[in-house]
């Protein structure tokens, strides 16, 4: 099954709080293989945007530490799954762990 995972990143690590990441890391995935990995610049924060700005661009599947409930909502009627609660590790890692089911997500950061 194809994929393609965002993963929003400052410096290659998890950005905590999804809306205000510098970058996303979109990690394309092929039957549980990393295909490739391409690092695409956040467009300023705006409510709502970046749902439809990933979905635009492939994006099935985001990995966050946090995210907002609007924003969850947001993804899910752009038929994008979320994951929050994700430990703060490089994307790469997140995306295997992810696939092979090792890593635990926890409660969303985000509170509002």
């Amino acid at each position: 099954m194809k994929k393609k995972i965002a993963v929003p990143v400052k410096n290659g690590i998890l950005d905590g709080h999804f809306g205000h990441c510098s970058h996303f890391a979109l990690i394309d995935v092929d039957d549980k293989a990393i295909i490739t990995e391409e690092l695409v610049a956040a467009p300023p924060h705006e409510p709502g945007l970046l749902p439809p700005f990933l979905a635009n661009l492939g994006v099935t599947d985001v990995i966050a530490g946090g995210m907002g409930n609007q924003a969850i909502q947001i993804f899910n009627k752009h038929n994008v799954n979320v994951f929050v609660g994700a430990p703060q590790k490089e994307a790469k890692e997140l995306v295997a762990g992810f696939l092979n089911e090792s890593i635990e997500f926890t409660a969303n950061y985000c509170n509002h």
